[in-house]
Formats: C-alpha cells, structure tokens, sequence
C-alpha cells in the first residue's frame, strides 16, 4: 500500500523527536523542581514516585464481604434493631478474600466462618489482568476538607474528588425492568429530592478537595421524572461543573422535542442513555414493546438539540453479550451522533442480589469478556494492547494540571480509580470514510505515559510541559498505521481540545455554551471514539481496595459514598433512601397521582419514530439472544422465581434433562473444558433437543 508523501514527513519528525527527546529528559531531571501547590488543593502535585497504589498481583489478599451476613446486618439495621452507627464502628459482616489465578481465570475466593463458602470470576484472561494492573499510574490525591462528606467507616472514600458526581433525583421510574441497581418502583415508598436538598448536595460537592472538574450524573429512577430535573441542571452549570449529565431511559426525551431543547438550554451536555442491543427484539428483556424505537427517537431529539449521546449497555452473559458488536458498529456508523459508548457488565445487586449461584455463573461478565467479545465480533483491539484502565488517563490529568498552573479554580478531572474498576479503548474513527484503528495500534500509549511522567515530575511550566507533549506524541506517533487521512497536527489538536493546553477555541463547554458552541466541537474530522467498559461490584467479588478509591461517588444526605457502597457492599441505598423517605407509596400517590409506567411489552406513544440513523438491517433482525432460555436458566430475578415454583413439579427425566443443559452451558458457552466445539453448533444442538 502506498502511503501519502505526508506520511513519510511524519516518520522524520518522529526520528528527530525521538533524539531530541533524550536531551530533553535529562534536562527535566536536572532542571526539576517542587511541585505547586494549586488553588484547588491544600495538597501539592504528587511526583509520579509519590503515587501510592493498593497491594496489586496474584495471589493476594483482600478485604471483602459475606454476601449473606451484610443481608443479615441490614435487615436488623432497616428493622430498627441496630443503629446506623455500626456501620461506622464496626467491620459489619467483612471478611477476607483471596485473588487467585486457577484454570486460566482469576477469581475471588473467600470463607465465611457461618455462611460457607464464595468464589466468582474476576477475568477470564490473565494477561489481560496482569496488564491492567501494571500500567495502573497510582492513587490521586488524598482527599481532604472532606470529614463531614466522607465518614462512612470501611466506606468511606480516601483518595482523589473522583470524575462523576452521581445524584439520585428520585426513586422513581416509568419503567420497571430488571436489572435495576434500585430495585425502582418496588420498594413502597418514594424517596425524592426536594429542591433545597438538590442545592445543598451541589454546595457541599465543591467544598471537598482536590476540587477537580467533575462531572454531574443526574440519576433515578429516572431523573426526568423529578419536578427539579431542569432546575438542577442549571444550578449545577452556574456552580462551575462543565460537563452536566443524566442516566436516563430516554422515554421522555423521545416524546418531547421540546423537552430536550429545554434540558439543553439549562446545561445538558451528555445523555446517558440505556441501550442494551439493536433492534426492538434485542431491548425485549426490558419489557417495553417499542424501546428501540424509544431510543432512535431519543438519540435523534437530543442531538438536534445539542445534547450528546453515550448509550449505556448493562451487559449480562447469555442475555445481550451478543450485542456488543452490534452497538459498536452502531456506533460507528453514526459518528457524527455517538462519539462514547459504555459497557456495564451486570453487578448482582438490588433486584439480583440474592441470585443463585446457578444463575450468577452462567450470567457473569467480566471486562475480560467484554474486551474479547469487542475483538472477536467487531476485529478491532487487542485485549492486552489496547485496553488499558481508565485511571490510565491520570497521568494526563496530571499533566494538564502542570499546564493549567497554580492559578487555576478547578484541577483537571481525574478517574484515579482501581485498575480492577473500568477499562477503555480509543478508537479514531474517520467520519468521512469510515476508516477506523485503536488508537494504540498506531500509538504506544505505555512510553508515552512514561514521558509524561517524567515531563510532570520536572514541574518546570507550561511551556515546558506542551514541548514535552508534543516530542513525546511525535516519538510515539507510527503514521504509517494510523488511518491514512490522519496527520500527527490532528491528533496534537485531539489532544489539545481534550486538555485545553494552548486556550485554542474548539466551542465552549459549561455555562455560556452556545449551539454554536456545540457545531464548532462536532465538526472535527476525526471522532475518538472511547469505548468504556464500567463494572461495578456485588457481594460476590467486593474489594474494600476499590471501594476506597471510588470516582462515581453517589452525593446523599448522608454524605457522598462510593457507588459500590451504596448500591451494593452493606447496602446504603436502602438505609439512606429508608431513614430519609419522602413518602410511602400510598400516600405520595394520593397526594401527587400515578406516573405513568411501562411495563408488560407496553408501548410509549410516540409522536413519530423516524430517524436519519444508519442502522444495519441484519443486526435489527438477529432478534433477541435466547441462550438463557434454552438452557432452563432464568433471566432474572422474576424469572428465577418463577421457575422455582415450576421446579417443584419436575419429574427426575425433566430435572436430569436440566442439569445436563447447565452443565454444557458452563462447559462451552462459559469455556470450563479446554475442549470446546463451536458455540453456534452447541446451541443449534440445544435448540433441536429442546
């Protein structure tokens, strides 16, 4: 293949960075100095030696819990029989585990003196789990002027202000599916913020240091529901928070145009917007007869609204991991409208929580899952190349807080959490052409975050620091595998609009952002498309080490807890949303009415479903995955009950039958026998013996 004469150029400069870079690391290691301390911390800029990190590698040990006794402590702790303050006292029901490497996994493994025996699978691919862990930068900050926020016993967070400030609106949904980390609409009261407690959450948030650039979820139930849900948007925007988001199932904003001009006029920069597969088929578990649609007519009213798009798929195995391809080429169909998609592999928490242990093995989905699937179904990235943590990005952080100096009111967002919580991969995806490429085929992202390191640690300014960058790109940048129209000056500007190193004009972002604004960030050629993958713990596989380091801490009227604590681990959603409960449900309603919701295959009335999305006809008709099913084992909690019932009427041909399908599901689809034949062939098979 021939390549562009630019492209040759290219390779020189690098050859010249490359020697120049030598000179200039010796000069920063010489020149060195202490590091400021910004406005935004009472804490000076950690050297890249100062960063601490939590016991990494296998075997170790951790600190985890009992899945059984935590369900024990908050059932007496709801009932009035014990008081909240244990939780702060006491290590209520933990217990130690083991991280161990056996038959090519990495699993938990833990005792309880009482209830037994756990274990469950943290990656299906070690190498992949060694090098996540060894590219892991360090720990941010420790937090600090945060006594009365951060008080949470084994809870509480100890490092960092974290990237995502998440705030329960309301408990609250116009849907009721599964999974749902709330267990929404089922609990039997109403738990909903009134506009002074939406105010004083968003006060106290900026008052904890390192005060970074975070991010602000407006979450649910489903926000929009909330009488505030516009009104909160706005105050979070005139407090100084640049990037405002809801996680919602976009119902609302697919039937109102309106409606998404007025969330984007108040400050809406990103929509989190559930979208678990392609098609109406493939969204069936969700029990909404037209939620694909819902979500194309979504999509289509926020981004003409200036809104944008980050489908979030909650991935659970044997239910929509076949989808993972499909999104992504969605996604990368429609560039100019989907420029981040994240995967949430299923935590077994809140209706899940007490799955059994039949269901939770067939349906467990690690990152390492969710990085093979990617390759296997789409051909880009390689699990151990291209995926890195998303506390990767640090050390850019870092660097951009050098180039920002001590002056600034805001230090750089920063996802310092544990390697074992979230991965992504970059992909740089030409919009034009449909060309795309991991962007660590084409640049060595380990050496460059090595020279950053070294440029953040010599502290010697501004100017110094972007010099650095920019050898470092240029050493580290391969054009010939980069995509052919890309140039190195494109992927510095990249850059530069992702950390505001140079004030160059790429539309604003927070308060005074303009459509205008918003046309100038769309318009580059190039999308970096991110790929993410999130997966948040359960009482199978809890880590006090991640817990500790949380960066999507939920803002309460008891704090801000990690998420995983919140949701999960002893379970603080349920005492929080109890002791502070609006209503119960008996009585909101008669005050306030039924809301609408939909469930039971019930269609939300749409004004209309066309789009200007690419969809590919074959993903729309693969319909929904039905290997579940198949095999006897249920979906869901509703289900799983369901079917218990029937069980109990079983002959011993049925229930040998049965135990036969989970034993091929966990023998080939769930890849326990080195000897394996193909999946396909396996549930044709089962399909026919069925």
């Amino acid at each position: 293949m021939a390549h562009a004469p630019i492209k040759y150029v290219e390779r020189g400069l690098g050859i010249v960075a490359n020697g120049l870079w030598h000179g200039y690391a010796l000069a920063s290691r010489l020149l060195q100095r202490e590091s400021f301390t910004p406005r935004w911390s009472d804490k000076p800029l950690q050297k890249s030696w100062e960063k601490t990190k939590p016991r990494l590698g296998v075997p170790r040990e951790t600190d985890s819990l009992c899945p059984v006794c935590v369900r024990e402590a908050r059932r007496e702790i709801l009932d009035g029989l014990k008081d909240v303050s244990v939780l702060l006292n006491e290590k209520v029901g933990e217990i130690k585990a083991q991280i161990i490497e056996r038959d090519g996994k990495i699993l938990m493994v833990k005792d309880c003196p009482q209830h037994g025996h756990f274990e469950d699978v943290m990656s299906i691919d070690p190498e992949m789990f060694r090098h996540l862990e060894r590219v892991f930068p360090g720990r941010d900050i420790t937090a600090h002027n945060d006594e009365k926020l951060h008080n949470h016993g084994s809870s509480t967070i100890r490092y960092g202000r974290g990237s995502v400030l998440t705030i329960d609106l309301t408990n609250r949904c116009n849907m009721m599916c599964d999974p749902c980390f709330m267990d929404a609409n089922q609990v039997g009261f109403v738990h909903e913020l009134s506009w002074e407690d939406i105010r004083t959450l968003l006060d106290n948030a900026i008052s904890i240091k390192p005060r970074r650039q975070m991010s602000v979820q407006f979450s649910g139930g489903e926000p929009t529901l909330s009488p505030y849900f516009l009104d909160a948007i706005r105050y979070a925007v005139k407090l100084g928070y640049r990037s405002v988001q809801a996680a919602t199932n976009g119902i609302e904003f697919a039937k109102s145009p309106e409606f998404c001009r007025q969330a984007a006029e108040a400050g809406l920069r990103f929509a989190y917007l559930q979208f678990d597969g392609i098609g109406n088929a493939a969204n069936s578990h969700r029990r909404v007869g037209n939620l694909f649609d819902v979500k194309l007519r979504a999509i289509e009213n926020l981004w003409s609204a200036g809104v944008d798009i980050v489908p979030v798929v909650t991935i659970v195995n044997g239910v929509n991991n076949e989808q993972v391809g499909r999104i992504i080429e969605f996604a990368l169909d429609n560039p100019r409208k989907i420029s981040f998609v994240s995967f949430q592999p299923v935590s077994f928490t809140g209706r899940d929580e007490e799955v059994t242990p039949e269901r939770r093995a067939a349906q467990r989905y690690t990152l390492a899952h969710l990085a093979h699937d990617v390759k296997r179904q789409t051909g880009i990235g390689e699990p151990a190349r291209d995926w890195f943590p998303i506390s990767f990005i640090g050390t850019f952080s870092d660097w951009a807080d050098q180039v920002h100096g001590p002056q600034a009111e805001w230090g750089q967002l920063s996802c310092g959490c544990h390697p074992n919580c979230g991965i992504g991969m970059a992909v740089m995806v030409d919009k034009e052409t449909g060309e795309r490429a991991a962007v660590t085929s084409f640049l060595d992202g380990p050496r460059l975050a090595e020279d950053l390191r070294v440029v953040n640690d010599a502290a010697l300014g501004k100017n110094w620091a972007v010099l650095g960058m920019a050898l470092s790109l240029l050493r580290n940048y391969d054009p010939f595998k980069a995509p052919s129209k890309l140039t190195i000056k494109m992927l510095m500007e990249r850059f530069d609009k992702a950390y505001g190193a140079t004030k160059r004009d790429y539309g604003r972002v927070g308060a005074g952002r303009t459509r205008q604004d918003v046309d100038k960030r769309r318009s580059d050629r190039f999308l970096f498309l991110f790929i993410a993958g999130m997966w948040f713990q359960d009482l199978f596989n809890y880590d006090f080490r991640r817990t500790e380091m949380c960066i999507i801490p939920y803002a309460t009227q008891m704090g801000e807890i990690s998420f995983c604590a919140y949701n999960t681990g002893i379970g603080w959603r349920q005492i929080v949303e109890k002791m502070h409960m609006t209503a119960t449900l008996t009585k909101w309603y008669e005050e306030h009415g039924r809301h609408e919701i939909f469930a039971g295959n019930k269609p939300v009335p749409l004004a209309s479903t066309e789009h200007s999305l690419v969809l590919n006809p074959e993903a729309v008709a693969a319909g929904a995955q039905h290997d579940l099913e198949v095999l006897g084992i249920a979906r869901n909690a509703r289900e799983e009950k369901l079917m218990a019932r029937k069980r109990k009427a079983l002959t011993p041909e049925e229930e040998r039958r049965n135990e036969e399908m989970a034993r091929l599901y966990r023998q080939h689809v769930l890849k326990e026998d080195p000897n394996l034949v193909p999946v396909e062939a396996l549930r044709s098979s089962l399909r026919r013996s069925a």
